[in-house]
């Protein structure tokens, strides 16, 4: 098992059971997702699967400061990562001294030079929580200061992000505020995903073997590490005429409101029927075809 002490105890539908059955789920709003289930696990976890686990992305913004000392990453979940999360920190903080190159390298204008000298800092900034620091229309949407007692404590143990300096976090790891996006493309060195994937691929499949997972993340992020058989999610709108469009900028809020249902919730779903259920019964509309829901909401 990794990172957190077991809630329960099922047997995940990957490694050497199968696939997940297909369901429909129903009501207003339409989300799509797919469950994480690798083709190779190790045979002594399969009987370990206890909880879900929902992969959220990172966001571009994040809050300041924090009540935490400065960075360790050796105080960081999956520390068979920490040799390249030291690497990137390490380009991060010498290419602050050249702004312009940091401005190219990640993508930003001069009126957020504030983000490059956050990464100038990042071995003695403050840190706080994972799931304290990202910001934006997700985490609006999953609101996590919001839950408390047993629902937040649950929370936090299912809850993971993603991220392009730190590979995978868990919920609770503490972590000052940086700017480097899936995207970034550091000056005289690989791409982010060609860097993270032979590291990132193995973890995930450990994490899927004994953990049945919820992949959030968008395109970019999944690339740096793979999930193949996880279970996505995609949010579709639903016109009066029967046609349905993807959603774009609105399909964070709705990802964060259905990671917020599956973390918080006292059931554990060991397959992608299960999530589907759990998603039903708060009231999102879901199908499922294979290991992929699709939350379909309203136009």
């Amino acid at each position: 098992m990794i990172g957190h002490p077991p809630i329960g105890s099922a047997r995940h539908p990957c490694c050497p059971s199968g696939s997940p059955p297909l369901l429909s789920v129903g009501s207003p709003p339409l989300l799509s997702v797919r469950l994480a289930t690798p083709a190779v696990c190790r045979l002594a976890d399969v009987a370990n699967v206890f909880a879900v686990i929902v992969l959220l992305p990172p966001s571009e913004t994040k809050r300041d400061g924090g009540d935490g000392g400065p960075l360790r990453l050796d105080a960081l979940s999956f520390p068979e990562l920490g040799p390249l999360r030291s690497a990137l920190v390490d380009d991060l903080v010498d290419l602050s001294s050249d702004k312009p190159a940091s401005r190219k390298a990640l993508g930003i204008s001069a009126s957020l030079d504030s983000e490059i000298d956050r990464n100038a800092v990042l071995r003695t900034a403050p840190t706080m929580r994972a799931i304290n620091r990202y910001t934006g229309v997700l985490y609006d949407a999953l609101d996590i200061e919001s839950l408390s007692g047993a629902t937040a404590q649950r929370a936090r143990g299912r809850l993971a992000v993603g991220s392009a300096l730190f590979g995978l976090l868990r919920a609770d790891d503490p972590v000052p505020a940086y700017r480097l996006s899936a995207g970034s493309k550091l000056p005289g060195r690989p791409t982010l995903a060609a860097r993270w994937r032979p590291l990132l691929d193995p973890v995930l499949a450990d994490l899927a073997c004994d953990e049945l997972v919820v992949d959030l993340r968008s395109g970019s992020y999944a690339a740096l590490g793979r999930l193949p058989d996880a279970v996505e999610v995609d949010v579709l709108s639903e016109h009066a005429d029967g046609r349905r469009t993807v959603v774009t900028h609105f399909n964070k809020a709705h990802k964060g409101r259905l990671a917020r249902v599956l973390a918080g919730s006292r059931s554990e779903p060991t397959d992608a029927a299960g999530v589907a259920a759990v998603a039903r019964r708060a009231g999102l509309r879901v199908e499922r075809r294979g290991n992929e829901l699709t939350v379909v909401i309203p136009a």
